[in-house]
């Protein structure tokens, strides 16, 4: 239960921040400082969930999802990106962003709040 609250405490600020990252103007120090934060806190987010086991019936080793498949997007994701925006291939780092986001964020967020039985699940509908 401890990782749960602790992927939940990275995740939170990440939703802002990315949306605030893809929202607004780019290539000023205040997105390149807030860009590094938020890629650090994936990254961590994405090692985090890879130790949570799935709560649902489909089980690899008896602890693997479908939802860990977007832990490795992300874990792939965060040094794409890294190194896209370093190497100044802007298309590839947009990319690797917006996957983030709606992989990282959107789906997993989304299939965690809807899915029946998860926790969010139940503090927000039950």
């Amino acid at each position: 239960m401890i990782l749960v609250f602790l992927h939940l405490a990275i995740i939170c600020p990440c939703i802002f921040l990315g949306a605030y990252l893809l929202l607004f103007p780019k290539a000023t120090q205040l997105h390149r400082s807030l860009g590094k934060i938020y890629l650090s806190l994936m990254g961590i987010t994405g090692i985090v969930t890879l130790f949570m086991p799935t709560q649902g019936e489909l089980k690899l080793f008896n602890h693997f999802g479908p939802l860990h498949l977007l832990s490795g997007i992300t874990l792939y994701a965060v040094p794409t990106a890294y190194r896209a925006a370093k190497n100044k291939n802007i298309a590839a780092h947009k990319s690797a962003m917006i996957q983030l986001y709606i992989g990282g964020i959107i789906i997993a967020g989304s299939w965690a709040i809807l899915g029946e039985g998860r926790l969010l699940n139940e503090l927000f509908f039950h």
